[in-house]
């Protein structure tokens, strides 16, 4: 007698992250029976125990006249990895040099120091892209409504300011990521396609770039020379992080939570600092308000900067040439490599990095507290007011969720389960300079003067601080004076951790910046780590 039973085939590939450069991913296809069926979805990591069989192929056999057969694997069972990191297991030693790295203060700082460390300069770029690769919290009210967590950044800028190498980095870095370029891409190859199957002559679905990428980063470079018809595709993927599909009789929806980062030039090669964004770019109003920030890269003559910027790219060679390990100038060319990439934080070990971030990721779920809901209010209403007035890049409620999810990702690169106001405040800064960059150069002056109290809170501090210490060696003085008759010291000790204390009941939570600043440096101050001490000097 006849058995019908359920019949699926599964084509099993390598995760793109463990793919390495230059090979393709190897590929093998799976057969599933009975219950086994539809247990997973285009994009899911599984693992499959089953039996390595080979199978009779009808249709090349009867072409070629003789039996030609084909290997596939007979599945007794699928297993799907829940836990999103499960291509690389974290030992003891690594979760331990993860840790003494979170309790390091200036932590942040030598994250965004690693991003790229060979492109020169670019600070707001490295700070929005370190935020896209840790993200922020996803939340699912209710099980109805869900609300991403991932953060979507644009790179907008002339030609030669390393866009495509700081999306290279990206893709080396995250733990996950899909790397394709706006000319390849079409609709279907970013979203999902249907194909007939060779042996059931059955439609399958195939997962596209953006599936694939799923709890990872799609990168997309070229992302002005995609068709309007394609980049309408990736809509409701940028937002609701899904990808519905109603095509030869088949209706699913498979998930695409994942960050995106594109690069685009502008209209022309070059960008016009004297017209708006929206007129320097082909893209639609409705795509750029689903990206989080916006980074306009600008090719400016400064004559200081660039000859910084070519001394550093001249090190930069004469340091990663296999011959330099055997000249004798090679440690003045490190030296002054290090410096250039950033003068007070060191920066880490791309392995350490990757690692540090899967360990954020998996582990670390900050929350904010209703106290920050009136400072990021009152900041989008005066946003919203700004943008009706010059009509640039057009600010609706995403930009109050896109600050939220900066601001839990800030939290997160420190391994901290709360959001502060130091957190808030980048947040603020990161959205806000991609903001007023994306202006006429008529209008930014305007806008940088009104927002000034955001974009320069960290300067303010050094003044606040500065005062701070001023008045404890003040205190200091006098104390010694009364005990030794009016005797005036040669220095004075002040204790760090007293003086931290201090500063952090002012809000300010981080003095690293202040002691490395000329500020500190002029009045006479330096540190004595083995003592803990601030020593002034008379």
């Amino acid at each position: 007698h006849t058995v019908y039973r359920n019949y699926q085939r599964l084509t099993l590939q390598e995760t793109p992250g463990s793919v390495p450069p230059g090979r393709l991913p190897r590929h093998r296809d799976v057969i599933v029976l009975w219950d086994l069926i539809d247990c997973a979805r285009p994009g899911d990591e599984i693992e499959v125990t089953g039996v390595y069989a080979h199978t009779l192929d009808a249709a090349p056999g009867a072409m070629r006249g003789f039996p030609a057969f084909s290997t596939v694997i007979e599945a007794n069972h699928v297993a799907r990895r829940a836990d999103e990191f499960a291509a690389v297991r974290l030992t003891d030693e690594d979760r331990r040099a993860i840790r003494a790295l979170a309790r390091d203060d200036g932590v942040g700082r030598r994250i965004i120091a690693s991003i790229a460390p060979s492109i020169f300069g670019h600070e707001q770029i490295k700070t929005a892209l370190a935020l896209a690769l840790f993200g922020g919290v996803a939340k699912d009210i209710g099980g109805k409504l869900r609300t991403r967590g991932d953060i979507n950044v644009l790179l907008l800028g002339d030609p030669g300011t390393a866009k495509s190498q700081f999306l290279k980095f990206v893709e080396a870095t995250a733990h996950r990521a899909v790397f394709t370029t706006g000319q390849g891409a079409s609709a279907v190859g970013l979203t999902a396609s249907v194909r007939k199957d060779a042996v059931t002559r059955e439609w399958t679905l195939e997962g596209g770039a953006l599936v694939l990428a799923d709890r990872g980063v799609c990168l997309i470079d070229e992302f002005d020379k995609m068709g309007d018809a394609d980049r309408t595709s990736i809509h409701e993927a940028m937002e609701q992080q899904t990808i519905s599909v109603s095509k030869a009789g088949i209706v699913t929806t498979l998930q695409a939570r994942c960050a995106v980062v594109a690069a685009a030039n502008p209209i022309g090669g070059r960008y016009r600092p004297a017209l708006p964004f929206a007129q320097n770019v082909e893209l639609t109003e409705p795509i750029i308000s689903r990206f989080d920030v916006l980074c306009v890269v600008r090719d400016e003559v400064d004559p200081v900067a660039d000859e910084m910027l070519g001394r550093f790219v001249v090190q930069s060679h004469a340091a990663a040439h296999p011959l330099a390990e055997a000249t004798a100038g090679d440690d003045d060319a490190d030296a002054g490599t290090n410096a250039a990439v950033d003068a007070g934080a060191g920066a880490i070990p791309q392995g350490l990095l990757r690692k540090y971030i899967m360990y954020a990721r998996e582990s670390v779920h900050p929350r904010m507290s209703d106290r920050f809901s009136d400072r990021i209010a009152h900041l989008y209403g005066e946003l919203r007011r700004e943008s009706l007035a010059t009509g640039s890049v057009p600010i609706t409620v995403r930009h109050i969720e896109a600050m939220v999810r900066l601001a839990e990702a800030h939290a997160r690169m420190h391994l901290r389960d709360y959001v502060r106001g130091d957190d808030v405040d980048v947040a603020i800064r990161v959205a806000l300079e991609g903001f007023i960059a994306a202006q006429k150069i008529s209008v930014k002056r305007a806008l940088r003067r009104k927002f000034a109290k955001y974009l320069y809170a960290r300067r303010d501090h050094f003044e606040l601080l500065c005062y701070l210490l001023g008045k404890l060696v003040q205190e200091k003085l006098t104390f010694h004076a009364l005990k030794h008759a009016g005797a005036i010291p040669d220095s004075v000790d002040v204790s760090i951790p007293d003086f931290e204390a201090q500063a952090a009941a002012l809000g300010v939570i981080d003095c690293a910046d202040f002691y490395a600043s000329s500020l500190f440096q002029r009045q006479m101050f330096s540190v004595d780590a083995a003592r803990a001490v601030i020593v002034k000097v008379l």
